[in-house]
């Protein structure tokens, strides 16, 4: 592909190793910066004592984008608005244990205005574009307490649904447990349209105990699905969950259809133990595979490995 793209280059130039890859990498991307009249980023906070717009990364590439073209434009929702430095290096220093367990990220960086008289470099027009994108209506609602989020991911790194599913299954740019809760907080237009993604939840509890900022995650997903439950319904669905607390409801008929249905993907899964097809599920696993049950049910297992245990 960099042969392709990168045609300019010399043509037999070693591309054998990932640091002569990178440094490729580095080399045509310099240029684009040195280029660019104009740099947009967001910001991890913003300082209202100062002014000050900070961004937080560990490659280096934002700052770039801060200091090289003429122009910075930081888009940031009013969130991330902190009253003084002292508050934002608390929460800095919350942001890169709970992310990477770093004491610090590689990259802090305070943008506070454009170039001033005597500095050696930096844009010479600054502007900072404040969005709200619904985060006025959220403060005022019983999900207020997703806005404390700081989007350090540890949630995510815990979560045993979001490690085994991935990012884009929740459809939106905040996945995992903080996602299932924000994301159909901010659907203002659509307000049920987003609340099946508390349904892929444990409620462990793993994404509410490493929280830095003590979001009670598992609070707002119970309170998701209570809302998902008295929104209208298609009569399909209406039927399907009638359909669901007549089996449950009857556990012998309940265990003798999960046996039958384990079996059946498990014979479907074959040897590789992974389905690749299966309709009710086609737009999720249009991306990726799912594991196929062993082919008996939770008690069944249970039972089996009891037997051993007691070997």
């Amino acid at each position: 592909m960099f042969r392709r793209k990168h045609s300019e280059l010399h043509v037999d130039r070693d591309l054998s190793t990932p640091a002569a890859i990178v440094a490729e990498a580095r080399g045509v991307l310099r240029e684009k910066f040195l280029g660019a009249q104009v740099g947009i980023t967001g910001a991890n906070f913003l300082v209202a004592e100062t002014g000050s717009a900070i961004v937080v990364t560990n490659e280096g590439n934002a700052d770039l984008t801060m200091t090289l073209p003429d122009v910075h434009i930081v888009l940031a929702t009013i969130d991330k608005v902190v009253p003084t430095l002292d508050d934002a290096f608390a929460l800095l220093r919350l942001l890169a244990r709970s992310a990477t367990g770093q004491p610090f990220t590689a990259y802090t960086t305070l943008v506070t205005g454009a170039q001033r008289r005597g500095d050696a470099d930096g844009p010479r027009h600054s502007h900072i574009v404040l969005l709200d994108a619904g985060r006025t209506e959220l403060l005022n609602s019983d999900m207020r307490d997703v806005l404390r989020c700081i989007r350090c991911g540890a949630c995510m790194n815990h979560c045993p649904v979001y490690c085994s599913i991935g990012g884009h299954a929740y459809a939106s740019v905040y996945p995992g447990p903080i996602g299932a809760v924000l994301t159909p907080a901010l659907a203002v237009a659509e307000p049920y349209g987003a609340t099946h993604l508390a349904e892929a939840s444990t409620f462990c509890g793993r994404c509410e105990e490493v929280c830095p900022v003590r979001i009670p995650l598992v609070s707002l997903l119970r309170q998701w699905r209570e809302k998902a439950i008295t929104a209208p319904r298609a009569w399909y669905s209406r039927a399907l969950l009638r359909s669901w607390a007549q089996l449950a409801s009857r556990p012998r008929a309940y265990r003798a259809l999960a046996s039958i249905v384990a079996r059946a993907l498990a014979h479907v899964g074959g040897r590789k133990r992974y389905l690749r097809y299966f309709p009710a599920l086609s737009p999720w696993m249009k991306y990726r595979d799912l594991p196929a049950p062993s082919g008996r049910t939770f008690l069944q297992e249970f039972e089996r490995r009891k037997q051993g245990w007691r070997r």
